[in-house]
């Protein structure tokens, strides 16, 4: 079995929904001993989802247990003594009215990185509100940077608050934590919300705005949809392409696949013309399949490519080449990313039902049953 880079790192995980778990399961690919803590399952009620289509509940074991009973608290802060992280999803205050808060489990293990992933972080006038991607989103001026003028700003998937800014940046400040837990034999709680997390992604169109490079409208700048070299076209067969050919020699390229005459055209940074362009650079990418254009497009650096939908994205000879997609326990699983050279993430267990390792993982982790 394949030893990842985050192996003997020993993570418990308190069960929830999102990006936590989200969080947990990248760091269970990269060889980490994630341990989900799930309640106790209800005889004879099927769960909500098959395990097998969990996927961020993969390379994961789960113990379970009734934390309402003094003898279910008691276990879960044992494996919290043996454990390096402890993951927590829930609104402010949950964890501290089940006896597992930050005070109580770090004196149990001041080594303890205490990890917490919420929406609004743990301070501030909204912490306690309810709220989901599209709502954290919609706070840090991103969501209204997305989209046409003249139309409501379009919902990226859950993508950007949940998993970019919430998920991928909890694991960023687990393992910087781990490591000074190590130099320094103190943990401490990490503080991760998704409104921070997308305020940040958001460094660089705050830096265009201050400078004057980027207007407040949607769909007038360069990389939100308004200049005609990126973005997306439909096809003559209703596919599309996108289209990302910002600097001069790619567009160059891209001009010549649509055998178009740069000097027939306004400047390429004219923004004053670039509506015009874009209503003419449709007109020419409408006459031909999506496919066709990908076929002109080949080996030529004109930055165009199709726009797949999911069933057709593990089947694109790239993503089939580097083996992107992997099938496991009877899926198609994304495969672990990133990849490290001598000790690379694997697919190594299938997701567990509720407590399906609950002997087994007391038992690995030294604790009586």
């Amino acid at each position: 079995m394949t030893q990842g880079p985050l192996s003997g790192l020993r993570i418990l995980e308190l069960a929830g929904i999102g990006p936590a778990p989200f969080c947990g399961a990248l760091l269970a690919d990269l060889g980490a001993d994630v341990v989900r803590v799930d309640r106790l399952p209800i005889p004879g009620r099927p769960p909500e989802q098959a395990p097998q289509f969990d996927f961020y509940n993969r390379n994961k074991r789960s113990v379970a247990f009734d934390l309402k009973q003094p003898a279910g608290l008691k276990s879960v802060l044992d494996l919290v003594r043996r454990a390096d992280v402890l993951l927590e999803g829930f609104r402010p205050g949950v964890t501290e009215r089940l006896g597992l808060g930050p005070d109580a489990c770090l004196d149990a293990n001041p080594r303890l990185v205490y990890a917490r992933m919420t929406g609004w972080g743990q301070q501030g006038p909204l912490a306690m509100e309810a709220g989901h991607d599209i709502n954290y989103l919609a706070l840090t001026g991103a969501l209204g940077s997305i989209g046409q003028p003249g139309l409501p700003p379009p919902v990226p998937l859950n993508l950007v608050a949940d998993l970019g800014g919430g998920g991928m940046y909890l694991a960023v400040g687990v393992l910087a934590a781990v490591m000074e837990a190590r130099n320094s034999g103190k943990g401490q709680v990490v503080d991760a919300a998704m409104v921070d997390g997308v305020v940040h992604l958001m460094s660089a169109f705050q830096a265009f705005r201050q400078q004057g490079t980027w207007t407040a409208n949607r769909g007038e700048n360069i990389v939100d949809g308004g200049a005609p070299f990126y973005g997306c076209y439909e096809t003559r067969d209703g596919r599309y392409l996108a289209v990302g050919a910002i600097e001069p020699q790619f567009y160059a390229a891209l001009l010549g696949v649509m055998g178009l005459d740069a000097a027939q055209l306004p400047g390429q940074n004219d923004r004053s013309a670039w509506p015009g362009m874009r209503e003419q650079f449709a007109a020419v990418f409408r006459t031909r399949t999506r496919d066709e254009w990908v076929a002109a497009a080949a080996g030529r650096d004109a930055c165009l490519s199709p726009v797949l939908t999911m069933d057709e994205a593990p089947r694109h000879p790239h993503l089939a080449a580097r083996r992107s997609f992997t099938e496991f326990d009877g899926v198609v699983h994304p495969s672990p990313a990133p990849r490290l050279s001598r000790t690379p993430g694997s697919l190594r267990r299938p997701a567990p039902a509720a407590g399906q390792h609950h002997d087994e993982v007391l038992r690995d982790w030294g604790i009586p049953e």
